[in-house]
Order: structure tokens, then sequence, then C-alpha cells
């Protein structure tokens, strides 16, 4: 928007003979630095949300916020459900409150094409402007309209519940998020902490318990990228699309995939539906150029009837846990299950194992 912006039963059959081997695999590859809901650098679990949208009382640096943009800040946090010291953090980044004298800020616009004191660039603004002092025009210039405009713009990006997202999609870069909340909490005395739900039940958090710590790993992995961006073409560490993060799971534990939806649909062994299980991968007819012996897009399975998946840009969350029984399932394959990964496997267990 402004200046930068451009993730058990064994199947029947003979499949299910070789998939026996992986249960068996010792568990060397262990996930537990990927478990989920106690916090921490990878954790994706269950967040409390009900004082998302709470407003914190002004502190500290909030001293030296303009006292009509402090007003306004507020006025726009109580109404939309944000916390006015993003609202007002966001307003100092920008353009410390309307005061820059920086072309675009009271009139014009910047090199990026953004105006106005919350720096909207035009289409974005007219998508989600408010008439904050309803005067019967809505003006990106105006920090009446502009204000909670902004706040409308994050609600939608889906503050306060996935906060550091919201921002992210305000300006694309994440030292902008940071300084963002850096500022927000200066605003309040420093004690202030952000929600950053990832849109997944509580029940999603757990690996599944009879699946082997190798197939845990994978999926642990691709658990632990819920709430990031979906971005066509993006391979990682902030962005995934619905193939990338999938060839990246199965990295974790050494083993390579083909990079692309098209390219992993004839990869794996294929698969009777009702016979898949963690770790198999689901496509579907979905996306340009697709047909049902040509799928577009792909996800993993976690359990009966539930995958991680890479959704698109615009799903909340854009990479979450989804059904797989859907009218566009065209069919199961199994990666593990190839020979030559059977193979490897065997020669990674082999593999003397640090500190044993």
């Amino acid at each position: 928007m402004n200046r930068r912006r451009l993730l058990i039963a064994g199947a029947l059959g003979a499949v299910g003979t070789l998939f026996t081997a992986l249960m068996i695999v010792p568990v060397l590859f262990g996930a537990s630095q990927f478990m989920f809901g106690g916090g921490g650098a990878g954790s994706a679990g269950c967040v409390d949300t009900t004082q998302a949208g709470a407003q914190p009382a002004e502190a500290g640096d909030a001293k030296a916020i303009p006292a009509d943009y402090l007003a306004r800040y507020k006025k726009a946090g109580q109404e939309f459900g944000i916390p006015w010291n993003v609202l007002a953090a966001i307003g100092k980044v920008e353009t410390s409150h309307g005061t820059s004298k920086l072309p675009g800020v009271s009139s014009g616009e910047n090199y990026a094409g953004a105006g106005g004191p919350m720096q909207f660039l035009d289409p974005t603004f007219k998508a989600f402007a408010v008439d904050g002092d309803k005067d019967g025009k809505k003006d990106r210039y105006d920090p009446d309209d502009a204000i909670p405009s902004a706040a409308r713009y994050l609600k939608h990006n889906g503050a306060p519940q996935r906060m550091r997202t919201a921002i992210f999609m305000y300006n694309h870069s994440w030292d902008y998020v940071n300084l963002v909340l850096d500022w927000a909490k200066k605003y309040v005395g420093g004690d202030f902490t952000v929600v950053q739900s990832n849109g997944v039940e509580c029940q999603d958090n757990q690996l599944p318990a009879n699946a082997s710590g190798l197939v845990q790993q994978i999926i642990a992995f691709a658990m632990a990228q819920r709430g990031k961006r979906y971005i066509f073409g993006a391979n990682g560490p902030d962005a995934w699309d619905c193939s990338s993060i999938l060839q990246a799971a199965y990295r974790t534990v050494g083993i390579a995939i083909p990079r692309t939806t098209f390219e992993q649909w004839p990869f794996g062994v294929k698969i009777k539906k009702g016979q898949e299980i963690p770790g198999d991968l689901v496509f579907f007819n979905s996306g340009p150029g697709t047909s049902s012996n040509n799928p577009g897009h792909v996800g993993m399975v976690i359990a009966k009837n539930k995958m991680i998946v890479a959704s698109c840009s615009t799903c909340v969350p854009n990479i979450g846990v989804k059904p797989y029984q859907k009218s566009d399932w065209i069919g199961t394959t199994r990666p593990l299950a190839r020979p030559d990964i059977q193979r490897k496997i065997s020669e990674l267990a082999a593999q003397p194992q640090p500190g044993g």
C-alpha cells in the first residue's frame, strides 16, 4: 500500500507395505522445536484474542503527539477495535502525525504515489475511505478521514487478531512492522503486546500422534508457517506459495521433492481417496490452466480431512489448516513411498546423530 507496497493408519496394499517402513524409522528428526501452543519463535498456537482490540492508556512518548491527532487516533481505535497506539505509531512513522514537510503529506504524492498523513495510495484510499468528520467528502489529506480509513484498512487485513500481518500489509516490510510496534509501545509506556492469531483452531495444533517422527517433523515445519503470507512464486522464509511450503517442509528431513505443483503431482505414488495419511499430498483442479490431469493447487494431509495449505493472498489465514475433501479434490500422492526416497530415508537413519 505505502511506499514499499510492491502447511496413522497405513494404506492398504503394496503402497501401504512400503510406507510401513517409515513408521518404524527411529525418531532421528525430532520435532520438539516445532511443537505448538507454548509460545516462542516458531509457535503457531492458539492465542487469546479477547483483549486484542483493548484501548491502552497513554503514557511516555504519547505526550509528544499533537492533541488533535491523539484524539483522532483514539476515536478511530474505539470505532474499529484497533489499539489507538498502533494507529498513532503508523502516523508517526509515515509522516510524524502530518507534520512532515516532505512531498505527498499535505498535498501531492511522494515518489511512490502515496499521499496524506497516513500515506495512502489513491486506489487503496478509495477502496477503504471513511468520511470521518461526516462532511460528505472523503479526503486522504484530511486526518479526520485518513486516520479512520487506516483503521478500516488494518481491520480488513486481520487486525487486531493478526496485528503483525495487518501492519505488514500496510507496508510490506518487516522492519516497518517492528518500527511501528516499537513506537506503539513507547506511546503506552512500554507495556503493550500485540496479538498474532493465525486463524487456526486449538485442536489443529497437535501433530499426528501415530505418524513417524520423520512425518511429524515434515508437518511441524509446515504448521509453523501458519499466519505467514501467500505470495505466488515465493520461497520463504516470510512468504510461501502452495508448493514451495511443501518442498521446504520435506527438505527439513533431507528429502527433495519438486518445486511446483505441476511437478509434484506425478512425483509421488498415487493413493486412493480414503487411504491418505499424514504427510501425503492432496491436489486440486484449481487455478489457471489446470485440469483433472494437471492440478494447480496442493496441500499436505495432517489428519482426516485436514490439510495444511498455503491457500491464497486474500484468504484468512493465507496459510492455515483447512478441509481437503472438496469438489475440486483430484487425488492424493505419497512422495515417501517412492523407492528412491525409501533408500534415502534408510541412509539418513544410518547416519550418526549429534550427541549419539
